[in-house]
């Protein structure tokens, strides 16, 4: 029965949740990002009011619908299926009602249709089988051996610690240990088994007396009966048409069986209608970013790793980094696992050793048995279409014509990809910290996509999605003086700050954490602290990776810079968010000194000739060039505000402007901003400057005469684009699979919506 206490408190949690959305809630900004959080964790402790907030939930985003609020519909509706996932025995009246509602989204433009859609499938599974969500989510997240549902998930977790402190970094290993010290495999499949008995079963079912007879019995009892409640779950799944009541008997069935092996140790117990079965956080593991191969290698690792047992550590070894440190800088935990193993198989049968130059301990007959026989075979050849499909699929399936448009791209499409791969593990890369962790990510995707466009690996099994947390800490600021100081940045989370302003719900959900994680950081422990239903940061973050489907891509941009030592060959990198552009101290010779009296105006800056394709809004580029005094440039390939989100680079140079007055000659520092996407930049005077990317001091380019600056192409591309070469004189348009492949490179980050118009 429905509590007035309880659905008033509900009520008033949403509104403030709404109010937060709005930025009405000047009073409460000390707790923003709380809010959800709060919600959630009410269900948790009382699953049974699970029903009455998706019933408040639903009649809010009908009205949204109705008055034409938009902006509450995708966040009421991650909340709802949320609450969905974690509440069992919801009525079958709010599972059409939302259904419905789901369904029609799909008239609405991106990102509603989208994730309507979406939701609307999730639902139609849910309403046939109960608590199929929740059962997927765990078999997934946690790896757990399943014939029936094969798919593995894993989070990673990408900490720089050049750019976080330690403390921050341990109160993170903190949280993820305290998770998973507390869920291991077998914890893991009775939630699930425990959790089908509720949904399915209802008031038939005592979940209790089903918790105490397997947790004493061992590891492949529970693991029995687990195989068994997935494959009537995944049978269900499969067969749609099917009866619901095959599917309950089926489940009555293993109830019984469970029940009658442990008839003398089962106390009859009062039947509880909803028991807080808790929802496992998923499996999470924490690196400290030193190797630029350490992302590769990770991802290697997880598909080369078996399922999760209740014997084997689920922590990564990054969690006790820090009692390494008498080890020196150098040591890598990642390094002591070997990713390959070198042949020295020439591939020749008159080279394959000889039974006589073996052991002469062993008998021959052994020795005969042992020896490697060469079967008569013939290496079979990928079809080039085949690997059109990865490379497609490894890049999102941005296509490789131009779209007419500069609008940023962002979601997922509604409908499914030609070339659909059926990869059984998800990576879900997370990284925290700054726009300079952002760079860095950048550079391990262009080499990631490097190495799948020479020989595919990753791709046809491994599905990536990227994820980003910022955070900031006060750190003192650098003093003018200091050798290789930068100048202050007036914002050092740019990318972050445009995904709070295209998304609203990953503003209050995970931009409050930029500031919030460090003060948790350095906040004294506490008992409660430590337990799993208070981990804050934990929770927030599994939610960020649960429901944020929705990527927003990002377009990579390479630069080619030249040096005054003409023996340095050209050198080439990758930016994301910014390249400064600071002109160094000029110490001219004496001879190179002018004889003319010294002027009385002292212009600073350097002569610099821009040469750029200037981008309109009609899609169209003119080439213009540019002759400017200036003291120097920052390029930025994020805009700065909702009103100009376009893909291309705007250039923001200071320009020298002399003026004479009366009392004499002086000059105006003018700022002025170009719009490009591609711009060369040189010096007309003997005068060098130094470049550095992404904000990032350890990426400074010194002694630089002048730079080109270009999109970043899809690795993929470049390679087929060369091969095309070799066989086709017509370098203009693309020819063969190159006109298949996309052309640009693109990070995805994802979050709740994407960009919501």
């Amino acid at each position: 029965m429905d509590n007035p206490e309880v659905e008033s408190d509900f009520l008033r949690s949403v509104h403030a949740l709404l109010r937060e959305l709005d930025g009405h809630h000047p009073a409460f900004q000390s707790e923003r990002g709380m809010l959800r959080w709060t919600l959630h964790k009410k269900i948790d402790r009382n699953p049974s009011n699970g029903a009455l907030l998706i019933k408040i939930l639903v009649k809010e985003l009908e009205r949204a619908e109705r008055c034409n609020y938009r902006q509450y519909i995708i966040p009421l509706l991650h909340t709802l299926m949320y609450t969905l996932i974690k509440a069992p025995c919801i009525p079958d009246d709010l599972y059409e009602r939302v259904y419905d509602f789901c369904k029609k989204l799909l008239t609405l433009p991106k990102p509603y249709c989208t994730i309507g859609l979406d939701y609307a499938r999730q639902l139609k599974l849910e309403r046939t089988i109960p608590g199929a969500l929740y059962q997927r989510m765990v078999s997934a997240e946690q790896s757990l051996k399943n014939d029936s549902f094969p798919y593995q998930e894993k989070v990673f977790m990408f900490v720089d610690p050049d750019l976080l402190s330690e403390a921050v970094c341990r109160a993170l290993i903190d949280e993820i240990k305290a998770a998973q010290m507390s869920q291991c495999m077998k914890s893991c499949m009775l939630c699930v088994i425990e959790r089908a008995f509720q949904t399915v079963l209802k008031e038939h079912s005592h979940v209790r007396n089903v918790h105490s007879i397997l947790q004493g019995k061992p590891l492949d009892v529970t693991e029995h009966y687990f195989q068994q409640v997935m494959a009537a779950i995944e049978h269900a799944g499969r067969d749609m048409s099917a009866e619901y009541s095959q599917y309950v008997e089926e489940l009555g069935k293993i109830y019984s069986t469970l029940l009658s092996t442990s008839e003398k140790d089962v106390e009859k117990t009062a039947v509880e209608k909803s028991l807080g079965i808790p929802l496992p956080n998923p499996n999470i593991s924490f690196h400290l970013w030193r190797d630029e191969d350490q992302l590769w290698k990770e991802l290697v690792l997880f598909l080369r790793s078996p399922s999760q047992s209740c014997e084997q550590d689920s922590l990564s070894p990054e969690l006790d980094i820090f009692e390494f440190q008498d080890m020196g800088p150098d040591f890598d935990c990642c390094e002591q696992t070997r990713l390959s193993v070198l042949s020295n198989d020439s591939g020749i049968e008159r080279d394959l050793p000889n039974p006589g130059d073996e052991n002469q301990s062993s008998c021959t007959a052994e020795a005969e048995h042992s020896r490697l026989q060469r079967k008569g075979c013939m290496k079979k050849k990928g079809s080039p279409l085949d690997s059109l499909a990865f490379l497609q699929s490894g890049s999102n399936g941005q296509g490789a014509k131009p779209t007419g448009k500069l609008h940023r791209k962002s979601g997922g499409s509604v409908m499914e990809p030609v070339a659909q791969l059926k990869r059984l593990h998800t990576a879900r890369v997370l990284v925290l910290g700054d726009d300079r962790i952002l760079g860095r990510l950048a550079q391990a995707y262009y080499s990631l996509r490097k190495r799948e466009s020479r020989r595919v690996f990753l791709t046809p099994r491994l599905k990536v999605q990227f994820y980003y947390v910022p955070v900031v800490e006060e750190q003192p600021t650098s003093s003018p003086t200091e050798e290789g100081a930068l100048p202050d940045q007036t914002e050092p989370c740019e990318l972050a700050a445009y995904l709070g302003r295209a998304d609203p719900w990953y503003e209050s959900n995970i931009n409050t954490l930029c500031h919030m994680i460090p003060k948790l950081a350095t906040m004294p422990s506490s008992p409660s602290k430590s337990t799993v239903s208070e981990l804050f940061i934990l929770d927030v973050i599994a939610y960020y990776v649960r429901l944020g489907l929705q990527p927003v891509f990002f377009q990579v941009y390479a630069v080619k810079l030249f040096f005054s030592n003409t023996d340095l060959e050209p050198v080439e990198d990758i930016f994301l968010i910014e390249l400064s552009l600071m002109l160094e101290e000029f110490n001219p010779s004496r001879d190179s000194l002018p004889t003319k009296k010294k002027p009385a105006v002292d212009i600073p800056g350097a002569d610099l000739t821009l040469m750029y394709k200037k981008v309109l809004l009609s899609n169209r580029e003119k080439e213009e060039t540019l002759s400017l005094r200036s003291t120097g440039l920052v390029i930025k390939a994020i805009p700065s505000n909702e009103t100009e989100d376009l893909v291309c680079l705007n250039v923001n140079t200071t320009e020298v402007v002399k003026i004479s007055n009366l009392s004499g000659r002086s000059f105006s520092l003018v700022t002025n901003t170009i719009r490009t996407r591609n711009i060369k930049i040189r010096s007309t005077e003997q005068r060098t400057f130094t470049v550095c990317l992404d904000k990032d001091s350890r990426r400074l380019y010194k002694n630089v005469t002048s730079i080109e600056v270009f999109p970043c192409l899809e690795p993929s591309y470049c390679l087929q684009k060369t091969r095309t070469r070799r066989s086709s004189f017509e370098e203009e348009e693309d020819v063969g699979l190159a006109k298949y492949l996309p052309k640009s490179l693109l990070l995805p980050i994802n979050t709740f919506a994407g960009i919501v118009q």
